[in-house]
């Protein structure tokens, strides 16, 4: 005669749905050490009761209904395995989520925010402009563990931004994400950057160089219509002075009379773009030039100050606007193109070295000629 052993009772989703709360906590079984806790506020917990290394030990299974009674099996026979495995499953979620935590502190974005905060040489606008290219890469790569980002991630990320037709601001992105993999090297988070072996495989940017004159014939006609333009003192001014600077528009309208040496022939400052000291030194013309200037405009800290407030410098559209009412047209000639136009008139006509030119003498052996706008005039006549 066989006798039948009655099978152990089994939870059902019926029977954990119909559970209520009591006055006191009680549990509810479902085989090998898996329970389901009823707390006096109706709350629901699993929970696996296990033996590790002879001690008997609670692992937290999660909460119904967000955790169901299927997932809470599979978490219990993963927590078996790891039994058999020699493993505590206690530990092995207390390392998980170890993980979990220090992922989320090395994901791309973390990172690259990190890597802003520590740019404090920078100006704003670099700043600004950083934040823009990582926009793109904090939307396809941000949430990803910097350490799992592979170099067709990159390229996939550049690869959307070049289909928009926006070449140039896939190569910018680019680069600014190889500025932070290269921190997250340095810093010991990360082997290598993924964008080193990305080098030649994106669109190449088409140069569209800044509208400038650069014929002899040109030049000429030009430097005659500025001697003769008309308009607000500031503005007469930077014209007549940018071709015997020819440095940056921002540069030149930020001019301050404290960095201006009229006795020495020399205007010493930082440059906006590589953060390097620079010395441009100053024609007799330029210096005559300031001087009359100085006499009208030392009210200002600014050589240059702006209409309305002393405090400001001139508007960034200023010589734009003077060069269109002049009658040159913005495919012509520009605020910037003075820089491009010395750069060919010194070399091509005058046949200066290229580095003298480059550098515009950061320091020339003192009997060496000064570049200057009488020179240009006359090497064009």
């Amino acid at each position: 005669m066989t006798t039948n052993t009655p099978k152990a009772k089994v939870l059902t989703d019926t029977t954990i749905k119909n559970a209520k709360p009591t006055e006191k906590e009680y549990k509810l079984s479902d085989g090998g050490g898996l329970y389901l806790l009823i707390k006096p506020n109706g709350g629901k917990y699993w929970r696996l009761k296990y033996r590790y290394l002879g001690k008997e030990k609670l692992l937290a299974l999660g909460v119904y209904p967000e955790v169901s009674l299927k997932e809470a099996r599979l978490k219990r026979d993963e927590a078996k395995k790891r039994l058999e495995d020699g493993t505590d499953p206690s530990e092995a979620k207390k390392e998980e989520k170890r993980l979990s935590i220090l992922q989320s502190e090395n994901t791309f974005k973390a990172i690259a925010q990190e890597w802003l905060n520590k740019r404090a040489n920078i100006t704003a606008a670099t700043i600004k402009s950083y934040e823009r290219y990582l926009s793109y890469a904090f939307e396809a790569i941000g949430h990803k563990p910097i350490t799992s980002i592979t170099p067709p991630d990159v390229l996939a990320l550049c690869r959307k931004i070049e289909a928009k037709g926006t070449i140039e601001t896939a190569h910018r992105v680019k680069t600014t994400c190889g500025l932070v993999f290269k921190y997250a090297v340095g810093t010991g988070r990360l082997e290598s950057d993924p964008t080193r072996d990305l080098k030649g495989v994106l669109q190449a940017v088409v140069v569209k160089h800044q509208a400038s004159m650069v014929s002899p014939p040109e030049v000429a006609r030009l430097m005659q219509d500025i001697q003769g333009y008309e308009g607000h003192y500031t503005t007469v001014y930077a014209l007549k002075l940018a071709p015997l600077v020819f440095v940056r528009p921002s540069e030149l309208r930020g001019a301050l009379w404290a960095d201006i040496d009229l006795e020495a022939k020399e205007w010493s400052y930082k440059v906006s773009k590589t953060k390097t000291d620079h010395i441009v030194p100053l024609s007799s013309q330029a210096v005559k030039l300031l001087t009359e200037l100085k006499a009208i405009s030392s009210y200002s800290p600014y050589v240059f100050p702006s209409i309305r407030s002393n405090q400001r410098t001139m508007s960034e559209n200023t010589i734009n606007a003077a060069l269109r009412r002049l009658g040159y047209t913005s495919e012509q000639m520009c605020g910037h193109g003075f820089r491009a136009m010395a750069r060919t008139i010194l070399d091509e006509v005058l046949g200066y070295p290229i580095e003298v030119i480059e550098m515009q003498r950061l320091k020339m052996p003192t009997d060496a000629p000064t570049i200057a706008l009488s020179t240009v005039n006359n090497a064009i006549r």
